[in-house]
């Protein structure tokens, strides 16, 4: 069926759903004056109240704008070693030493929006654009969860009638049926999709929640208005600005628990991103009591005929990045921290102990790209833009254990509904971590078995060994029932979780 594409546009914004969210002068929770006021008046803070700072993060309460930016506006490095150190250590309380692993999946490239930094807009004829079919996905998915071995991935649609809601839910469906036979009597699959769409309504939300999904991932790019009005056209959808902002509200309302955020570094002042994140999180607490699942800060990347990232203004250097992560992580202690494989393997391994929590491995971004056998190469022209680190998942598995973390594919939390409020509240009393800890581990057994080389299942055997006695050491009451559960993983059995 032909779709009108106008006519669909016009439909898909939904005013009321804006405006019922917005302050009681009709202004949104982000002003732009208030936030560059406070990173100008938050100047030469003396040690002792930044450390004060420190003390409350570390206690994982969210900070006000203005103590984030007391912490933005640090010079002595002296003392942002010591935030380094406290982000490090607010990460293991909250989370233990594991990180969380996925893969992206593109399934559309189509799209009606037009930014200026993306690859994937709607003008750029150099781009080969597609929709994959629900034979497509599942053939995707079999070399994800059957070959690499993974358990959660993010999906990413385009904004096009052609992978609206109705397409998006039959995806989610498709994927969460892929069951792979695996060589050790077990089969691989998918235990939970996290999605990165457009902002939907509140009905499309709930439709798709029916399904069941992980996390809603919308990134708002930048937070700063005058910087998104330039570079995402007025006459396309993204151009609502508030549309976008409000969308975490509503898929909240809908139902959706597990929201995600982002800003994409490099449009504006890194400074004012991590503000606008920041207030956007302190918005999501004061009217859901839920704030960010998850929090993600790509910087742009080179893309397939798309100048524009060519002659950033704004690019943010390596040492700004690393700022940018330690801030974030004491500015909002409680939410999981992502950083993508945009950036090289030596950058991931500098910032993943400054509080991050989940990371993408053999990752692809080209349309179909997992099971195309002719390439392993990027091809410009069939993804939104170039990836910096396409390591192998064994790889990466076997650095972070040298680097002392074990790797978990737990999704047991979405499961058991150790979602929204719940796991906000187990995230704060550090109770989430233990939880963590033991299915960490059952589900790093699992995929040593069935997935890893040799030599990475050689570090990971030394990585459950620690663990282990860790377990035993540190929670003697849950230590039967949990070695009863590893011994039963070792034999065979899957899918076993706390």
């Amino acid at each position: 069926m032909t779709v009108d594409i106008q006519e669909w546009k016009k439909n898909k914004i939904k005013e009321d759903q804006i405006t019922r969210y917005l302050n009681n002068d009709g202004t949104e929770f982000l002003n732009d004056e208030s936030i560059e006021n406070d990173l100008k008046s938050n100047l030469a803070a003396d040690p002792s109240k930044v450390r004060e700072i420190i003390a409350k993060s570390m206690e994982i309460n969210t900070l006000t704008l203005q103590e984030t930016a007391t912490l933005l506006n640090v010079t002595d490095p002296q003392l942002w070693q010591e935030m380094e150190e406290a982000a490090g250590a607010i990460k293991k309380k909250v989370y233990d030493n594991r990180i969380v692993t996925f893969a992206p999946l593109y399934l559309s490239t189509t799209c009606v929006n037009n930014c200026l930094y993306c690859g994937l807009r709607e003008t750029n004829k150099a781009i080969r654009r597609g929709v994959l079919s629900m034979d497509e996905v599942r053939k995707e998915v079999e070399v994800l969860a059957g070959t690499i071995g993974h358990k959660r991935l993010i999906v990413v649609y385009g904004e096009h009638p052609e992978s609206d809601t109705q397409y998006m839910m039959d995806t989610l469906r498709t994927i969460y049926d892929v069951k792979v036979p695996l060589s050790s009597g077990a089969y691989g699959a998918i235990r939970r999709v996290n999605v990165n769409g457009a902002p939907l309504s509140i009905e499309d939300f709930r439709s798709l929640n029916e399904v069941g999904i992980g996390t809603y991932q919308i990134f708002q790019e930048t937070y700063h208005k005058q910087t998104y009005k330039a570079v995402h056209p007025a006459n396309t959808l993204k151009g609502n600005f508030r549309w976008r902002l409000y969308a975490m509200h509503r898929a909240l309302e809908a139902g959706i628990d597990d929201v995600g955020i982002g800003a994409l570094l490099g449009l504006y002042d890194w400074k004012f991103e991590v503000m606008g994140l920041l207030a956007h999180a302190i918005e999501l607490e004061s009217k859901f009591g839920i704030g960010p699942h998850t929090i993600s800060f790509p910087r742009i990347e080179p893309a397939e005929n798309t100048p524009f990232v060519s002659h950033l203004k704004y690019k943010v250097s390596d040492a700004d990045f690393r700022k940018a992560i330690v801030v974030l992580r004491l500015a909002v202690p409680y939410t999981g921290m992502i950083l993508t494989a945009r950036e090289n393997a030596r950058i991931r391994r500098e910032m993943i102990p400054l509080g991050i929590t989940q990371t993408d491995a053999s990752s692809n971004v080209g349309l179909g790209a997992y099971n195309d056998l002719s390439t392993k190469e990027q091809l410009a022209s069939r993804q939104q833009f170039i990836l910096g680190d396409i390591r192998s998942l064994d790889e990466v598995v076997r650095e972070l254990a040298g680097m002392g973390y074990i790797t978990s594919f737990c999704t047991a939390g979405y499961r058991c509904g150790r979602t929204g409020q719940c796991i906000m509240d187990l995230l704060r009393s550090g109770a989430e971590g233990k939880f963590c800890k033991l299915n960490a581990v059952i589900t790093y057994r699992e995929w040593l078995d069935d997935f890893a080389s040799p030599e990475t299942k050689q570090i990971g055997e030394t990585i459950i060994l620690r663990e282990i006695e860790q377990i035993k050491t540190k929670m003697p009451d849950v230590y039967p029932t949990f070695i009863e559960h590893y011994q039963r993983t070792a034999r065979g059995e899957r899918d076993i979780y706390f």
